[in-house]
């Protein structure tokens, strides 16, 4: 677990894709995109059924390590709308255990305008202790703010081998988080898209165990 500071905050950046803000001891995640394989599969293309348990279990394991009271997930926690209505069963034991144990919010994406019957608590975007949690940033909002949406990765040549790391994308005032979904690809932190979202400056934050690497992103 690695701090930093976020507009007046202190907030760990987790190898595993998350960040956690202790003073509210809340994990946050963004993009687990349960059920991608399942939505696949209605069109015939067959993928291990198996991403929604191994998101909820790396998620748990997460939850008790850092003995989180508040889970907040920023959008696109459903592949699809009717994503929660496929969790396996094994799945839905999985989050009813987090959700009744801890406040779970979701925040609506753009995969999953709608979310019923999942426990939690569902909003479309909110202010949290003077941060705007939301799903994709918004360039012209100087606000500080917490978003998900582009699955942020760093791709880097090391001794000749080119090597992608999931990453967080941050300026003074925005913070992009990695999916933490594990059926989920990335765009590269130097995508013209995410360079509009944050209006450029940007840098990417990669955490390790005992530190935290910064890479400028150049516009």
């Amino acid at each position: 677990m690695v701090p930093f500071s976020f507009a007046g905050h202190d907030l760990c950046a987790l190898p595993e894709g998350a960040l956690f803000w202790p003073a509210r001891r809340a994990l946050l995640v963004a993009d687990l995109h349960f059920e991608k394989a399942s939505w696949f599969a209605k069109s015939g293309q067959m993928l291990p059924p198996y991403d929604s348990i191994a998101t909820l279990t790396d998620l748990t394991a997460l939850a008790e390590a850092t003995q989180a009271r508040e889970i907040w997930c920023l959008g696109d926690s459903f592949h699809d709308s009717a994503g929660c209505d496929r969790l396996p069963e094994r799945a839905q034991m999985l989050l009813r255990a987090l959700t009744a144990t801890r406040r779970w919010i979701w925040i609506t994406g753009n995969h999953d305008p709608r979310i019923d019957r999942c426990g939690g608590e569902v909003l479309d975007e909110t202010i949290v202790d003077g941060l705007v949690l939301r799903h994709e940033a918004e360039p012209a909002d100087a606000r500080p703010e917490l978003s998900g949406h582009f699955h942020p990765k760093l791709r880097l040549r090391v001794r000749g081998k080119l090597v992608s790391r999931r990453c967080f994308v941050t300026t003074p005032a925005k913070i992009i988080l990695p999916a933490f979904g594990s059926l989920t690809g990335g765009l590269d932190a130097t995508h013209p898209e995410i360079v509009r979202a944050t209006g450029g400056g940007a840098q990417a934050l990669i955490a390790v165990e005992d530190r935290l690497l910064r890479f400028p992103l150049a516009a």
